[in-house]
């Protein structure tokens, strides 16, 4: 098994576990979201706004995580103003407990300290809450979201 940085030939594989994840965590929606994370994932990948790394077994990709890169105004408890937003933290289900995650998790953390971030964010779901506690990562309650 290896680690690497994603690129624009595994994305279409990419997408597919990160429609994976969020059919497993929950989401019922009835739309094809392909088109869309594509557009995203291009665009953003060549930006240096997001970046993941990949584990590889052979040939077939086995865990993602990724991260985004946004700019608030600063704030005290991060002056830089420069947030990572961690997401599509996946990993098949036969790799799992096999410190996988753990270590994607590391990378994509790496690469938000060498952007700048003062802070990394997440919206958990419950099967990955426990390795955010474990790697430090601490429940803020002021979160909130209005649909538009």
């Amino acid at each position: 098994m290896e680690y690497k940085r994603l690129t624009e030939n595994e994305l279409d594989i990419f997408i597919e576990m990160r429609i994976n994840q969020l059919r497993e965590e929950g989401a019922k929606e009835d739309i094809d979201l392909k088109p869309a994370l594509k557009d995203y994932y291009s665009r953003h990948m060549t930006e240096g706004t997001f970046v993941s790394w990949i584990a590889v077994d052979g040939n077939k990709i086995i865990g993602t995580s990724g991260m985004s890169f946004v700019e608030k105004p600063p704030y005290f408890s991060c002056p830089s103003g420069k947030i990572g937003l961690l997401s599509s933290m996946f990993t098949e289900p036969d790799y799992r407990r096999m410190g996988i995650a753990k270590e994607l998790l590391h990378r994509v953390i790496e690469e938000a300290r060498k952007y700048g971030c003062g802070s990394i964010q997440i919206t958990a779901s419950d099967m990955w809450v426990k390795l955010y506690k474990a790697y430090g990562f601490v429940h803020n309650g002021n979160f909130m979201q209005y649909k538009l």
